[in-house]
């Protein structure tokens, strides 16, 4: 089977049902498959085949849904890149996939304006087919691409539709980024699997958040630990409205504090599910929907998945684990054990009764807001600035981000250039919220910082 056969029972047996509400509008299931299908005309009239890739660089909208099944129906490989990226990170991505085209919002409709035919293209899938390609960052600090196939797509749908009860009856609230594994891997395709009924928003704003879903009343909603940081601000009298009508929250991305967990239980009425995945992996573990969902822990691992640990190090092997990095045989080599196990880099710890704690990572990997920050990236531009002679960047602890990127620098530099520099290239997460002057930074033997 591939993703078609198991969106259809939306797309087709639902086709009258409320799927989505997007900017003020409402759409049935049968509307984003003619949608979609106008979207795949217009791709093949630009001369899309099975196997190309689809650059996407846009903020959560319709036409990104458009755009994704599109592909999917045309076995193209679908491309996402976070809207916060600068030129430099595009042009890595761009590069390396070799696109036939980029979308961004400029050439969006002019995109869109070529679809007619709402025929949904006749192809031949199957399981392995690479469904997208998604870049996340390696220690070398030039990203590389995860390529997933429908299969994974739908084994990470199916476990989720199943062990968190997901269903038609549903309303998912989505704010979630759509460039993201979080909510492309989780939110979109749990939602046409199950057929419940989905708003989408652009983006979280807490100024507008308590608003939204008290309007929509929501019984299943997503997110990351930022986000319910900035929910605890929510009035005792509005988040136990909101609570009333979920039936559950989720987060991911990142460790989600066990004061955050505990302070949400006694505002919503709701303990937060805690689970844990990646971008090669989607989801590994889960807190049990029914029984117990232990504070800084991520559960046990999900149907289908085996887990093990080896020197503290995690390791998974599954139908949810990507099938290798993008023209990246070395890498891809590396990434696995010889029997098929995939190094995750993650350190955890397991308890006598199954729970599965995260502990750190084996790199120096920075998670700030639920987005991946590798220090190498970083200090490699600031060594390319005039007056840097050496660099490190490290993540330091936030009450709000979780952690934010600092750098500690050698030489003789301007701060204020650095700032404008690094805000130019890099996207605004990446940028270091500190620049601090050091006589020298501490190394081993062999030169590792």
């Amino acid at each position: 089977m591939h993703l078609l056969h198991l969106f259809d029972l939306s797309l087709k047996l639902r086709e009258s049902a409320a799927a989505l509400e997007w900017n003020g509008a409402e759409y049935t299931f049968g509307d984003l498959e003619r949608r979609s299908n106008r979207a795949a005309d217009a791709l093949r009239r630009q001369g899309f085949a099975k196997g190309d890739r689809l650059c996407v660089q846009l903020s959560n909208c319709i036409e990104l849904i458009d755009l994704y099944l599109a592909c999917v129906k045309l076995g193209v490989i679908f491309v996402p890149i976070n809207v916060l990226y600068r030129e430099r990170e595009i042009a890595h991505i761009v590069n390396d996939a070799e696109p036939r085209l980029v979308v961004t919002a400029e050439n969006l409709a002019s995109l869109l304006e070529g679809g007619t035919s709402e025929t949904r293209p006749d192809l031949q899938l199957d399981g392995g087919t690479p469904a997208a390609i998604i870049y996340t960052s390696g220690t070398t600090g030039a990203s590389k691409g995860a390529v997933l196939t429908h299969d994974n797509f739908a084994a990470n749908a199916v476990n989720l539709v199943s062990c968190w009860q997901i269903s038609d009856r549903d309303r998912l609230f989505l704010a979630l980024p759509l460039f993201h594994i979080h909510a492309l891997g989780n939110g979109l395709h749990t939602w046409l699997l199950s057929g419940c009924r989905m708003r989408l928003v652009e983006r979280f704003d807490h100024r507008s958040a308590t608003a939204e879903l008290l309007d929509f009343a929501p019984t299943l909603f997503f997110g990351v630990p930022t986000v319910y940081v900035r929910l605890l601000d929510t009035s005792p009298d509005d988040a136990r409205a909101i609570g009333e009508s979920m039936r559950l929250f989720v987060s991911g991305s990142a460790p989600l504090p066990p004061h955050v967990l505990e302070r949400f239980r006694e505002l919503f009425g709701h303990t937060i599910l805690e689970r844990y995945g990646m971008t090669e992996t989607f989801m590994n573990t889960s807190n049990p929907y029914v029984g117990e969902r232990r504070a800084g822990t991520v559960g046990f691992p999900l149907p289908g998945i085996s887990i093990r640990i080896e020197g503290g190090e995690l390791f998974v092997r599954g139908p949810n684990v990507f099938c290798g990095y993008w023209r990246r045989p070395d890498a891809t080599a590396a990434a696995f054990t010889g029997d098929g196990f995939f190094r995750t880099g993650d350190m955890a710890t397991i308890s006598e009764d199954g729970y599965i704690t995260l502990v750190g990572r084996k790199s120096d990997l920075i998670i700030s807001g639920g987005f991946n920050i590798y220090p190498r990236e970083i200090e490699e531009l600031l060594l390319e600035q005039p007056g840097v002679s050496e660099a490190a960047v490290v993540g330091v602890a936030d009450e709000v981000r979780g952690e934010v990127p600092v750098a500690y620098l050698v030489g003789e530099f301007d701060e204020e250039q650095l700032v404008r520099v690094c805000r130019e290239q890099l996207a605004s997460f990446k940028v270091p919220r500190r620049f601090v002057k050091v006589d020298s930074i501490p190394r081993t033997a062999l030169g590792k910082v």
